[in-house]
């Protein structure tokens, strides 16, 4: 294995950062991440559905989440509400598990940061730190897609 893809790569080279602008107001997009009914319509890659299994959303709260993709393979994660600052900020943790919750990978931190900007919001989310560099570029397809379809809520919801 390359240094690129193992553990031994910088741990800056492991963390993932996207930035995208909705043209919604903040607190809709911040719904759109806390609620568990609206996350289930757009978190995922295109063609993927959702179903929440539990979300308990407070400073300590867990969330579990079932994921099918279009192919019909199941995926599961869950995680824990470190913080939240309404609307502007979430911060949990990301784990993926099997079916009964037990990790499958290694905990990330993931961070929702949400600023307006008059109508719009733009959101950065900052994910990290994951266990190599083809790990993190997996997450970035993932959430470029989730980010499209979010992008399709948040109009349809507007």
């Amino acid at each position: 294995m390359d240094a690129q893809n193992s553990t031994a790569a910088m741990p800056e080279d492991r963390v993932l950062v996207i930035e995208r602008t909705f043209d919604a107001p903040r607190p809709l997009v911040f719904k759109a991440w806390t609620e568990a009914e609206r996350m289930a319509r757009w978190f995922g890659p295109h063609g993927a559905t959702n179903t929440v299994i539990s979300h308990d959303f407070r400073v300590g709260g867990w969330y579990r989440l079932h994921m099918r993709s279009p192919q019909g393979t199941e995926h599961f994660l869950k995680g824990v509400y470190r913080e939240i600052v309404e609307p502007e900020r979430l911060v949990s943790t990301f784990i993926w598990t099997d079916a009964d919750g037990n990790a499958t990978r290694p905990e990330t931190v993931l961070t929702v940061t949400l600023t307006e900007h008059g109508a719009k919001t733009m959101l950065k989310l900052h994910q990290a730190v994951f266990e190599s560099v083809t790990a993190r570029d997996s997450h970035r397809g993932g959430w470029t897609d989730s980010m499209e379809r979010l992008t399709s809520f948040l109009a349809a919801a507007a």
